[in-house]
């Protein structure tokens, strides 16, 4: 019987893994999410300008209240558009 390394494949056959999503804040470990720091939040932000939400960004629950605060504070202070077409 051939092994695994013997046969080629005609398509990646890494298509239908998927990676473990991870928080950013806890592996680099940043404390402060700073909510003058638009550059940072629009990663957050999806094109509608709507905060993304955990299951997407892999965040960890602490840090997606952080997120989703710094990135109200940013739009009260108009660094960051309410609702906007193609932000990204």
């Amino acid at each position: 019987m051939a092994s695994r390394d013997d046969i080629k494949f005609l398509s990646n056959p890494k298509i239908g893994l998927k990676r473990k999503k991870y928080c950013r804040f806890r592996k680099f470990n940043i404390r402060y999410i700073d909510y003058k720091d638009p550059d940072f939040l629009i990663q957050f932000v999806n094109e509608q300008g709507k905060i993304l939400p955990r299951r997407i960004t892999g965040n960890s629950l602490k840090y997606q209240r952080k997120v989703a605060t710094a990135v109200k504070r940013a739009r009260h202070l108009a660094m960051l558009p309410y609702v906007t077409d193609l932000l990204k």
